[in-house]
């Protein structure tokens, strides 16, 4: 067994305030960049992991696990609790999600299936819970405005 590393907290900040790569900062304390990652997660310096059991409650085969459902219903969730995604991203998941709603459709997964659409059943759909859990961290400001939409200073 290898000996442990000692990284100095506070230069550790320090170098990630500063910008320094994780690569950067393992050359520098002499570790592995995984070493830099749990170094950082015990100094508080990482984003805290994100829970996507709730808009994914199913085991995903690992072919279905990037597909257009899983990516949307995940980027969904990221900014239920509070991630910042690009916009593009974003807008691709609301679009879907809003379709599927206002079809009256929910999302369905089986293992040798995959994703599929089926009929909202009683009570509240699984897309309708991830979409409006997103669109209350979003706030009423979303989505923006489009500019040309926006009455011309005169």
């Amino acid at each position: 067994m290898g000996r442990k590393a000692l990284i100095d907290q506070s230069e550790l900040r320090q170098l990630v305030r500063e910008g320094l790569s994780n690569a950067e900062l393992a050359a520098r304390f002499g570790v592995s960049e995984s070493g830099i990652l749990q170094a950082k997660r015990a100094a508080g310096l990482s984003k805290p992991m994100l829970d996507h059991s709730r808009a994914l409650p199913w085991k995903l085969d690992r072919a279905h696990s990037q597909s257009g459902p899983a990516t949307n219903l995940r980027n969904l969730s990221s900014v239920a609790q509070g991630r910042a995604i690009p916009a593009e991203k974003l807008n691709t998941a609301l679009r879907w999600a809003d379709r599927l709603v206002a079809g009256g459709l929910d999302i369905a997964y089986e293992p040798g299936r995959g994703f599929h659409e089926v009929p909202v059943s009683a009570g509240q759909s699984l897309i309708e819970t991830v979409l409006a859990e997103a669109r209350r961290a979003l706030g009423t400001g979303y989505p923006p405005r489009h500019p040309k939409d926006q009455p011309e200073d005169r």
